[in-house]
């Protein structure tokens, strides 16, 4: 009945969105003539005041009207541009992530079972709720140390969330895999996949025992970078469903006339967060994949502390030479390289001639060079770049998706700092010192020793490799010789599994079509 209860929630999800003008306000270009009707059919059914207002503010409303884990699902798809278009992706990126407070009683009760001890053990003050998210709310609160009480800022999932998310899931897993059937044009974006991407991520932001690690990790990787730090962990207050750190003084970098009155130079700022991302991309690999204005603080000393590490992303070594190559393709207008790169890392399909993906990349760089800085745009550039990748049949690389999506917003947020900031100029130092020290005479001595000890580990592992095939050889014979066979078991398994799915199908197919025929009476 699973199947038949996610078929409900996407009609749910479906009636809000018409109500609410989501659905009527969808871009019609491009859009399968079945799709344009049904979008016509549905208008007339949003809400009166849903019709002047803003579409972001549909959005908005739509999302949080559907509940938490919607809010979660719609921050998610926002660093996606290539599955929802750049356009609803910056509607989704505006998402306040503001929700009611759940109770204290139910916070303290979270706190004492996920840390096995009393509040009172832990804390010397416990106070209520100051922020309220899809996944969890913020307490302030103090423990005491040698030196005295120190305040501590202590994060608690909400009561209930895992299983409201993961029946949401279902829904989408379901979209999913009907737009793969019917929308042949979306395989490319691996629907599936997107949603298995978001299952993980999500997963991984309710265990708080992961963000913490996440925190700790990025604090061991900057521990000696000017100008950038991350909140300090408490790991005796931390467990599954709370996470205990350091309190942090300072100034969103949102409120630009507090950081100005504070004396702080912004300009200066602009350049060391869009550094400091770099650098956590390049050199290290990981970076914050959430960096939005709320989640950026910058503390008394004007260094900025960057909290919130729910949402990571991580690029493998060859991933990251690749990215340094394009990156200062760009900056240095080497579109030809830039070409190349993506046919050497096989995100174009060998089929496509270089030469011709070269000049479409000519087309994405030129713009940004020879203009006012102002007018550079990382969002009309990624605009492009989804266009481009899809004339030339370039598949979805999720990792890759969401670097993009999170330099647009650490662009975003450098210019709210300096409306004049050069995304490029300002990357050059970075990206140019990271090509000079890893595609240089130093990549090739690195490589050659990965090499030693990856054949080093192979020679170790040789035995068991030789054991392992002859015994795969030996079934491969039996089988050709004797056929394969099921036991009795397993193909009365099988049977059973199919006539549910079956039986499933039908009955929600035979709920569909009651639920249209009483909404088409209803209209009479």
């Amino acid at each position: 009945m699973s199947t038949l209860a996610a078929y409900f929630r996407i009609m749910r999800v479906g009636f809000v969105l018409v109500r609410e003008g989501v659905i009527a306000g969808l871009p019609e270009e491009d859009m399968p003539p079945m799709v344009r009707l049904l979008k016509k059919l549905a208008s007339p059914f949003q809400r009166r005041k849903a019709k002047t207002d803003a579409r972001s503010d549909q959005v908005a409303r739509a999302v949080e009207r559907l509940g938490p884990s919607y809010v979660k699902i719609g921050q998610f798809l926002a660093t996606r541009p290539d599955v929802v278009g750049v356009d609803l992706a910056n509607d989704l990126s505006k998402l306040q992530d503001r929700m009611a407070f759940f109770p204290e009683g139910a916070a303290h009760a979270a706190v004492e079972s996920s840390l096995g001890r009393p509040l009172s053990e832990l804390y010397s003050a416990f106070g209520s709720p100051i922020a309220a998210a899809s996944i969890a709310q913020v307490h302030p609160a103090e423990v005491m140390t040698p030196n005295g009480p120190k305040k501590v800022a202590v994060k608690v999932v909400r009561p209930g969330v895992r299983q409201r998310f993961a029946h949401d899931l279902e829904a989408m897993y379901l979209v999913a895999r009907l737009q793969e059937r019917f929308i042949p044009a979306h395989r490319r974006l691996r629907p599936t996949e997107v949603t298995r991407t978001l299952e993980q991520t999500t997963r991984i932001e309710m265990d708080l025992r992961l963000e913490a690690a996440a925190l700790s990790e990025i604090a061991e990787n900057t521990k000696d970078d000017p100008g950038f730090r991350v909140p300090k962990v408490d790991w005796e207050r931390t467990g599954r469903d709370v996470i205990t750190m350091e309190w942090i003084d300072g100034i969103k970098m949102s409120d630009v006339e507090a950081l100005r009155a504070s004396g702080h130079d912004l300009d200066a700022l602009a350049d060391t967060l869009i550094q400091s991302f770099l650098r956590h991309t390049l050199r290290d690999g990981f970076f914050h994949a959430d960096m939005h204005p709320g989640n950026l603080f910058v503390d008394p000393q004007g260094t900025i502390v960057a909290v919130d590490m729910g949402i990571v992303g991580r690029l493998g070594k060859k991933e990251r030479r690749f990215l340094a190559e394009i990156l200062f393709g760009f900056i240095t207008r080497d579109y030809r390289r830039v070409a190349e790169v993506h046919f050497e890392a096989g995100y174009v399909p060998a089929h496509h001639d270089v030469a011709s993906f070269a000049q479409a990349i000519r087309a994405i760089g030129e713009p940004i060079h020879g203009q006012p800085a102002e007018t550079i745009s990382m969002g009309k550039l990624l605009t492009l770049l989804f266009e481009v990748t899809e004339l030339f049949d370039m598949e979805t690389r999720p990792e890759l998706v969401m670097l993009q999506k999170t330099m647009v917003v650490v662009e975003g947020v450098s210019r709210i700092l300096n409306p004049r900031f050069n995304m490029w100029k300002a990357s050059e130092p970075v990206v140019g010192g990271w090509i000079r020290d890893n595609l240089g005479p130093k990549r090739i001595a690195v490589d050659l020793r990965d090499g030693f000890r990856a054949a080093m580990k192979l020679a170790e592992a040789a035995p068991d490799i030789v054991a392992k095939t002859e015994k795969f050889h030996a079934e491969l014979l039996h089988m050709s010789e004797h056929g394969l066979r099921f036991d009795p078991k397993t193909a009365e398994d099988i049977g059973k599994a199919e006539a549910r799915h079956s039986r499933s199908g039908r009955i929600a197919l035979w709920v569909i079509a009651a639920s249209l025929a009483y909404i088409a009476f209803r209209l009479i």
